[in-house]
């Protein structure tokens, strides 16, 4: 069982605030800490610590590239 964070916990992942950088896609947190392509909390235009599923469909991949990640819990919907 995974743990929920809400957006504001997801947001202080974002590889400045703390040392772990987090994104949320459909409803899962993925840690992506030691992906060299979010030094800094930063991939392209895409900033961690924050749910990215509305921009995936500018994005050069599909949703499989999640599948490299650790889901470390899941992201608190607006209704609690």
């Amino acid at each position: 069982m995974h743990i929920t964070y809400s957006k504001a916990q997801l947001a202080r992942r974002n590889g400045q605030d703390r040392d772990e950088i987090w994104i949320a896609f459909q409803g899962k947190i993925y840690d992506v800490t030691d992906s060299r392509l979010w030094r800094n909390g930063m991939h392209y235009e895409h900033w961690a610590g924050q749910d990215l599923t509305d921009e995936l469909a500018d994005a050069p991949h599909t949703w499989e590239v999640f599948k490299r990640f650790e889901v470390v819990g899941m992201l608190e919907t607006e209704a609690g």
